[in-house]
């Protein structure tokens, strides 16, 4: 399974050309796509996200918390920062349920590379 930001799922719904575009593609195709609960409610979040959309998000199988998690995700966020380093709160919540799920993240987004380095979570950048 693998997991994709919000960046990289706006970039697909737009029909933007780019590696995460196209690994999105493929794991869409493959049936190999889960969606972290924080991705699906940032997307969700577009008044103007069409309702086939929402529909076809909906039926994918999400990446939830677990006992401990938001633990994690807080430690996780304050060992980005401590060095220096930009951690978002949505992406430490993104980050810790990959690590947690051992799911590979697709992202354009670059600071996810802090929570790689920090954290363990596997990404594929583009």
């Amino acid at each position: 399974m693998i997991a994709a930001d919000t960046s990289s799922w706006i970039a697909y719904l737009s029909g933007e050309a780019g590696e995460d575009a196209r690994a999105l593609d493929n794991a869409l195709a493959e049936g190999q796509v889960c969606l972290p609960v924080p991705v699906l409610t940032e997307l969700l979040s577009n008044p103007r996200l069409a309702e086939d959309v929402v529909q076809d998000l909906l039926e994918l199988p999400l990446v939830e918390p677990t006992p401990g998690f938001w633990v994690r995700a807080g430690r996780l966020r304050a060992g980005v920062l401590k060095k220096g380093r930009r951690a978002r709160l949505g992406d430490a919540l993104i980050a810790q349920l990959c690590i947690d799920q051992g799911v590979k993240l697709i992202s354009r987004d670059r600071d996810f590379r802090a929570f790689a380095e920090a954290g363990g979570l596997a990404i594929l950048e583009t």
